[in-house]
């Protein structure tokens, strides 16, 4: 119990104001995607954002998306809790409640016409997919990179993919597809649902550039029998360090050593020259990297 409160505090003194500011902003782009692109010609977004969407045209008018994204999103936070953490949990219901007060004024408070169109695409599905899914992607993206989330099923499929031995996304896209088959049926229609694929496609791809950067660097393993000679060129081109990694070849038991040294996308070809110059037989691997940063305590 002690360990608890002492786990409680510490969360919570965690939380920083700086992720708020972040996370009413991240709230408000989604509900401005949302309602002013998806629902008003029917398209649906992803996850419990889609159902509460779906949900909210098929049940009498007072339960609004707003109430449904209350109802449906706070209880799997709150089961998530423990797993998750207190301050993720904080987060993700402050930025679903954001979201949901956002979505209210936008349709109920605002002089805004979303009953029939989009204010901005008009009809156009393929506009309002495209646009809806890139501007709720920003939304989502930003609360995930300040340290929340804006739908409860990511915190489901964090808790349960494993299990069904299932990857997250795997478990979040097969939801995905069972609620657009289920809004195909209710609707007796597929054209929406397929346009909200689309939506789903963009919003993906959005959130990935926004929580892991628009410009990847590349992380590169050089292993070399002459170490000092490659990381010394190396740092003297690219004014960066290398980190060095004792080996030994599997196969020929020799000596070897690592190399790892990051780089941006437009440094490959001249690493590749430096690194041949230096060692003509040096074995190099490129893999992608999300994200570069230093810890600062």
């Amino acid at each position: 119990m002690k360990k608890f409160k002492e786990n409680f505090i510490s969360e919570l003194k965690a939380l920083n104001w700086q992720n708020f500011v972040m996370l009413l902003v991240a709230g408000c782009i989604n509900a401005f995607g949302v309602t002013l692109f998806l629902a008003p010609v029917d398209l649906y977004d992803s996850g419990v954002s889609g159902t509460s969407m779906l949900l909210s045209q098929i049940t009498p008018e007072y339960l609004s998306l707003s109430v449904f994204l209350i109802i449906l999103n706070i209880p799997l936070f709150l089961y998530g809790l423990k797993k998750q953490g207190l301050a993720f949990t904080i987060y993700s219901i402050f930025a679903v409640a954001v979201y949901s007060v956002g979505a209210w004024l936008i349709t109920d408070v605002l002089p805004i016409d979303v009953s029939m169109a989009s204010p901005l695409a008009g009809q156009d599905l393929l506009l309002c997919a495209l646009f809806g899914g890139l501007i709720s992607g920003v939304g989502s993206g930003l609360t995930i990179r300040f340290g929340g989330a804006i739908d409860g099923i990511e915190v489901m499929a964090v808790m349960f993919a494993k299990k069904l031995n299932l990857t997250v996304g795997t478990f979040v896209m097969i939801y995905n597809i069972i609620l657009y088959i289920v809004c195909g049926i209710i609707l007796k229609s597929w054209i929406l649902p397929l346009y909200s694929i689309v939506t789903y496609a963009a919003a993906l791809k959005t959130v990935d550039f926004v929580v892991e950067g628009f410009d990847r660097s590349k992380s590169v393993m050089i292993i070399t029998e002459k170490p000092e000679k490659v990381s010394q060129a190396l740092i003297e081109t690219f004014e960066s360090g290398t980190t060095l990694i004792n080996a030994k070849g599997g196969y020929s038991n020799a000596d070897k050593t690592v190399i790892y040294f990051v780089v941006n996308r437009f440094q490959i070809s001249k690493m590749r020259k430096v690194v041949h110059n230096a060692d003509p037989r040096a074995y190099v691997t490129i893999s992608e990297v999300a994200d570069v940063f230093k810890a600062i305590k």
